[in-house]
């Protein structure tokens, strides 16, 4: 058996198991680097900084760049933490297998399945996004035929394998890149001729100080779950325990970056949030400002182009973290299997696709109450981990490791803890039941907690 190594301190590692035999079938690796970035980057869905624009404007009181800065910076701890791990313990399942290791099976399975909230309802956001968008461009056609359409061409194209979804998250994240580029140059010579009152008040706090800023970050954290994702493809990396880290850590930085500019230059154009007809709709009126009719309707394809990509990532990272519960046994086993032909976890991709009908007859505000409460909790562990795995197990205690091992995981964790007690009561009163429903799904699996859950190892 091989132990795998951690960075520059050899904490205790899993011994291997988990991964699939030689003669089983496997998850083919096939990502780089740069297929790894590309691939959180689209999850992330550059483009999604327009889709929030009004409402976390309202609720930041025009202070849109500041919520944005607040959530890299928290995402930043927690993305190191994530990237610590990741090369520790290289297996599909993120978060999941992380806690797993760290806290044993049973807290692994609470955090794998209220992580899996998000999941399984962010495709189903981006479909209903597709269906209004689309329906809104073709009035004489119902949204939710839009929405089935784009689940069923998901489903194909995630059954062809993750080195097609790899590629064509290249192309969305290319076009979107444009689409931002292109914003923020005609958002510069609309400036040009009509200056901002001032270049820095979007990064200002408000009267209210920062529980407003805070409370628009606890949204925005959403936006950077791509480095989450990415965390779930150890297994089809060509080399794991190099490019995962770094593909987490890249993917934060330059979504955060993008966000971060266009938030700014947004704010500047439009100051004042009262001046949106439609919160809902403020990014498109936003573009239409400085682009005209024209910049709108392409912004319009685009997006929809983006909704496809996104759901397309994170239907692939759901699968993924289902696949690797039920390989250990968490879930039944069939969830563990892959297509013997396309390598891929299939029931998994299938059962996503199923959930994610509910966008055919749910509204988006109630899909988007369900998200935040799992990432903010499945990051607050992730934390702990680190603390737990390399620190307190792994007695790195010296200079260095109380900083990398101890320190910087406990800022992560506590601003993650602060966004998440600033969400609304509605994301606890859903994150709660779901949480519980996998609390009791376990202790009935587990025969009353009696018996262990089967525990991830890797080599």
């Amino acid at each position: 058996m091989m132990s795998v190594n951690t960075e520059s301190h050899a904490a205790p590692v899993a011994p291997s198991a988990g991964v699939p035999a030689p003669n089983q079938p496997h998850l083919r690796r096939v990502l780089g680097l740069a297929a790894l970035v590309m691939f959180g980057l689209s999850y992330m869905a550059p483009p999604t900084v327009f889709t929030t624009f009004g409402t976390v404007t309202q609720i930041t009181d025009g202070h849109l760049a500041a919520a944005y800065v607040v959530a890299l910076a928290t995402m930043l701890f927690t993305a190191l933490s994530y990237a610590k791990l990741s090369r520790a313990i290289p297996a599909a399942g993120s978060a999941y297998s992380y806690t797993q290791q760290t806290f044993g099976g049973h807290l692994g399975f609470v955090t794998g399945w209220t992580l899996m909230l998000d999941y399984l309802f962010l495709p189903m956001i981006n479909f209903l996004l597709i269906g209004l968008y689309m329906n809104a461009a073709f009035p004489a056609i119902p949204g939710w035929v839009f929405a089935l359409v784009s689940i069923l061409l998901v489903l194909a194209f995630i059954a062809l394998g993750v080195k097609f979804v790899g590629k064509f998250s290249g192309v969305i994240v290319a076009v979107s890149v444009v689409i931002i580029i292109v914003f923020v140059a005609l958002s510069i010579s609309y400036l040009s001729g009509n200056p901002a009152p001032s270049v820095t008040a979007p990064f200002g706090f408000g009267s209210a100080g920062a529980s407003p800023i805070f409370a628009g970050a606890a949204v925005l954290a959403l936006s950077f779950l791509g480095f989450d994702a990415v965390s779930t493809l150890s297994e089809d990396a060509r080399n794991a325990q190099r490019d995962i880290p770094r593909a987490i850590v890249i993917t934060t930085l330059l979504g955060g970056l993008i966000f971060i500019v266009v938030a700014w230059v947004g704010g500047l154009v439009i100051p004042d949030w009262h001046e949106f007809t439609a919160l809902d709709t403020a990014g498109i009126e936003l573009v239409e400002k400085v682009g005209g009719p024209v910049l709108s309707a392409f912004f319009i394809a685009m997006f929809v182009a983006g909704c496809i990509g996104s759901a397309m990532t994170s239907q692939v990272s759901v699968s993924r973290i289902i696949y690797a519960m039920g390989r250990d046994g968490l879930l039944p086993r069939p969830f563990g299997k892959l297509h013997p032909r396309f390598g891929t976890p299939v029931l998994a991709a299938v059962t996503v696709s199923a959930v994610s009908l509910l966008a055919l007859v749910l509204t988006l505000e109630i899909a988007a109450t369900m998200i935040s409460f799992g990432a903010l909790f499945a990051f607050s562990m992730v934390n702990l981990s680190v603390i737990k795995h390399f620190f307190w197990d792994g007695k790195l205690r010296d200079a260095a490791g109380v900083l990398k091992y101890l320190l910087l995981p406990l800022v992560g964790f506590a601003l993650t803890i602060w966004l998440w007690t600033s969400l609304a009561p509605t994301s606890f009163i859903v994150g709660l039941c779901w949480m519980a429903v996998g609390i009791a799904f376990l202790a009935v699996r587990t025969k009353g907690f009696r018996q262990a859950p089967p525990k991830l190892t890797f080599g």
